[in-house]
C-alpha cells in the first residue's frame, strides 16, 4: 500500500479506524518532519490557538467544523503532547 496522507487523513475525518501500519510509517514521518523543527516558530495570523486537547479526537473534529479546515485556517495546539 503506497504511503497517501490525504487518504489517511480522508478515513480518520471519517472516523475510519487506521491500520497499524499506516499509524507507524506517519508516525516515522512525523517524527522525521519534527526533530528537524526548531523549538521556536513565526506562526502567521491570524491564528486560532487550542489548548490541550487531552487526545479528544471528537472535540478536535468539532474544532475543525466549527473554526475551519487546515489549510483554511492557521491552528496553534498548545499542550503536552
Amino acid at each position: 500500500m503506497p504511503f497517501d496522507v490525504d487518504k489517511l487523513l480522508e478515513k480518520a475525518m471519517a472516523c475510519q479506524p487506521l491500520d497499524e501500519m499506516a499509524i507507524r510509517l506517519l508516525c516515522e514521518r512525523v517524527k522525521r518532519i519534527l526533530a528537524d523543527e526548531s523549538n521556536v516558530k513565526t506562526v502567521p495570523t491570524p491564528v486560532t490557538l487550542v489548548g490541550d486537547v487531552h487526545g479528544q479526537y471528537f472535540d478536535v473534529l468539532e474544532l475543525l467544523k466549527i473554526g475551519g479546515q487546515v489549510p483554511f485556517t492557521n491552528y496553534l495546539f498548545l499542550g503536552d503532547y
